[in-house]
């Protein structure tokens, strides 16, 4: 099976290719810096988040426990670190400054994941529609 993953790290792009077990790191020179004008006309800046790992608020907002929830509170041992995401990054108590953050870095898109235990326990969308307007 073969495998393409690129990914941006300022100011590097790093491509790295996966074949079965090999992996090839190709890393080009240095780029001075990168903006816009770089990239072709439409072409969409953003960023995205997953909830899990950025909302945290686990028992708040009527949000009933996750999978994950019980999976790293059952077993700490099997997480490296034996972190959960009861705090995460606290997204949902920061998420005026991450929007602020979006803002002033001009970027044209979030995707973000919400937690099904944060809507389906309680019907409560609160949290997400706030994010959306």
């Amino acid at each position: 099976m073969r495998c393409f993953l690129f990914s941006l790290l300022f100011p590097t792009f790093i491509i790295t290719l996966t074949y079965g077990q090999e992996i090839i790191n190709t890393t080009p020179p240095q780029v001075g810096s990168l903006n816009r004008n770089d990239f072709p006309e439409g072409f969409i800046f953003g960023t995205a988040s997953s909830a899990y790992q950025y909302e945290g608020a686990a028992s708040e907002g009527g949000r009933g426990p996750s999978i994950w929830d019980t999976f790293t509170h059952r077993y700490p041992h099997k997480i490296s670190d034996g972190n959960n995401g009861d705090v995460a990054v606290d997204s949902y108590h920061r998420y005026k400054e991450d929007v602020g953050i979006m803002k002033d870095m001009n970027l044209d898109a979030y995707r973000f994941s919400i937690s099904w235990s944060r809507i389906l326990p309680s019907k409560s969308i609160l949290y997400q529609l706030t994010i959306l307007n």
